[in-house]
């Protein structure tokens, strides 16, 4: 008589499904890598432009002065608050999703967080490398400055990485946290979440305004910099990865 014996299901390692979850997010390139791309290549040809004329506008031994301006340009700001949309358009996206093959909520959590990572740190090189070939290029050739604006042009290499690292992670996590938000309470969790930012904020600036703490808080930017205010941002972004990391474990598809 033969007995048969049991079949072994091998179940998949923790890294192997954290990295699965990754791979589920990045599926649409298009909306987290090709949009962002083409965004920022807009702004940099509508700032062209705006150089283009600015340069064809002013005498030539006006131009150096009327181009330092551009450094105060914050036209590269819309691509990180862009990322807050595609923080909420990866968890709105794949959470269902990921869900209906078995993927647990913390799997879930962990890959997407790795996946916002990386494409920080992708962003990041992809931002600090054309930052160098601004200044190689003395601003595109008229003298323009988009990635090594004021925020940017002070720091090393290394520095502008960090920047824009910590900016777009932060970002994609607070988005991350809306989009959590969402999935548990609806909009119902939303608005009550921008309400209660707003009262924080309205608070501070009372404090701030009725202590006479104004001078102390632009001492406190100056002293630390870019890449120290960069640095603090990544405490506000940990608590928005923990708070969705708890709010997507009572969450479901249709609550």
């Amino acid at each position: 008589m033969t007995t048969a014996s049991p079949t072994l299901v091998s179940t998949p390692a923790s890294g192997q499904r954290i990295w699965r979850v990754v791979r589920l997010n990045l599926v649409n390139k298009y909306t987290t890598i090709w949009v962002p791309i083409s965004i920022m290549a807009f702004i940099w040809l509508v700032n062209w432009l705006i150089w283009w004329i600015i340069w064809g506008a002013t005498e030539p031994a006006d131009r150096a002065k009327a181009m330092d301006g551009t450094q105060w340009s914050g036209g590269a700001f819309y691509i990180f608050v862009y990322m807050l949309v595609v923080g909420i358009q990866v968890i709105a996206a794949t959470f269902p999703f990921a869900l209906g093959y078995s993927v647990t909520r913390r799997d879930f959590a962990l890959g997407s967080g790795l996946t916002f990572l990386l494409l920080s740190a992708g962003y990041a090189i992809g931002f600090a490398v054309l930052s160098v070939v601004e200044e190689w290029t003395n601003g595109w050739g008229l003298g323009g400055h988009l990635f090594t604006s004021v925020y940017f042009a002070g720091e090393s290499f290394l520095g502008r990485l960090f920047i824009v690292f910590a900016g777009m992670l932060f970002f994609f996590l607070v988005g991350a946290f809306s989009a959590s938000l969402f999935m548990r309470w609806r909009m119902n969790g939303i608005l009550v979440a921008g309400a209660a930012l707003i009262l924080l904020v309205v608070g501070a600036v009372a404090l701030i305004t009725f202590t006479g703490s104004w001078p102390a808080v632009g001492e406190w930017f100056a002293a630390n910099g870019p890449v120290g205010v960069s640095a603090w941002l990544l405490v506000p972004a940990a608590l928005a990865g923990l708070a969705g990391y708890a709010v997507l474990g009572r969450a479901t598809p249709r609550s």
